[in-house]
């Protein structure tokens, strides 16, 4: 998630263009470092739920058949330095390349100008011109780990593909791994520009973002100036919550209203806590909200389209937000908590496809 000033505040991250957009699609990549993890076929995803029921029987079995195990893996890879250009950054890009690939998915390196995102494409049966994306971004800040910014989001985004990847659905899944969102959100304007330019229908778009930090202590959840009155309901829980950072907030704009209604039906059935931000239809770029467009939903909402993120709120939680406080490690980090997000827009991710 991107660090603000109040000049990228007011200018919702800053405005600037992303460059000519151009798709590329590469029928191989560098391979991924030898400690990489093993690569995931989309026959893994045929494995039931445990309970003897098939993962792609409903969205809730999707969301069950999520495994904390696959997630950690991803994680622990995932977590280190990793800024554009660096060798880890090439190794996380080689992870989603090799992975979606394995997975079935019709990949292409979309090179933009100054970075390349992954897209992952599993194309709808019936209407596969409406899209349903999932995605995270992969960079990350010179120094710091980024274990929750956005290891979390990332790995997530990963397994979730891998859930997805053999569910026959109505609408085309579609999986990014977004580049360079920590120098201005740049590879998803560039992806969402181009998108509106050429007419692409996303339907439904959830941006996992820096998910992965929880505390129960009072007072550790800091809500933006001016939020408590934008949102007096959500507020309202929040502080009956004695303002625990426990949940999972869900940003959306009107026209993600249906996807989020799933997010939370998937949320509530698995317990998991949530805190609801819809934003009021036509708000998306007002300065007000201007602390809710701080990742790669922005430029979805800013071309029209439905789109939400889910966060932990990042430095209104975690004092180790880009390594402020101290590093962004793992060790830091509720992972039973994250894998319930991953869970949760599975199933939601499943619904909006059409199963």
């Amino acid at each position: 998630m991107r660090r603000t000033s109040p000049l990228a505040l007011l200018l919702a991250c800053g405005g600037t263009s992303a460059g000519t957009s151009t798709a590329v699609t590469s029928d191989s990549t560098s391979a991924a470092t030898s400690n990489s993890p093993t690569g995931t076929t989309a026959a893994d995803t045929s494995a039931s739920t445990g309970l003897d029921v098939p993962c792609d029987s409903s969205p809730d079995a999707v969301a069950d058949c999520v495994e904390a195990e696959r997630y950690a893996t991803d994680l622990e890879f995932i977590a280190a330095v990793r800024d554009p250009g660096s060798p880890h950054w090439q190794a996380v890009q080689d992870l989603c390349f090799n992975r979606l690939t394995d997975l079935g998915y019709q990949v292409e390196l979309h090179e933009y100008g100054t970075g390349i995102n992954v897209i992952g494409r599993r194309l709808g049966t019936t209407t596969p011109e409406e899209i349903v994306l999932v995605g995270a971004h992969y960079d990350h800040i010179p120094d710091c780990s980024g274990a929750d910014d956005n290891g979390t989001g990332l790995a997530a985004t990963l397994e979730i593909a891998r859930v997805l990847a053999d569910v026959s659905v109505a609408r085309t899944i579609m999986i990014a791994c977004w580049d360079e969102e920590e120098l201005g959100l740049i590879g998803s304007r560039a992806f969402a520009s181009q998108s509106a330019q050429d007419g692409t229908q996303v339907v439904a778009n959830f941006t996992l973002e820096t998910m992965g930090f929880t505390s129960n202590a009072p007072n550790s959840q800091q809500i933006p100036p001016g939020l408590d009155l934008a949102f007096p309901d959500t507020y309202s829980e929040i502080e009956a919550n004695e303002f625990r950072g426990d949940s999972i907030i869900l940003m959306a704009n009107a026209a993600a209203e249906t996807a989020a209604t799933d997010f939370i039906a998937q949320a509530d059935r698995i317990g998991l806590k949530t805190a609801l931000l819809a934003l009021p239809s036509g708000t998306e770029t007002s300065p007000l909200f201007s602390e809710l467009r701080r990742s790669d939903h922005a430029p979805f909402w800013d071309e029209g389209y439905p789109a939400m993120m889910l966060t932990d709120s990042a430095n209104f939680r975690n004092p180790n937000y880009h390594c402020i406080g101290g590093p962004d490690e793992i060790v830091d980090l509720d992972e039973a908590f994250a894998v319930l997000v991953t869970r949760a827009t599975a199933g939601a991710a499943a619904s909006a496809a059409g199963l």
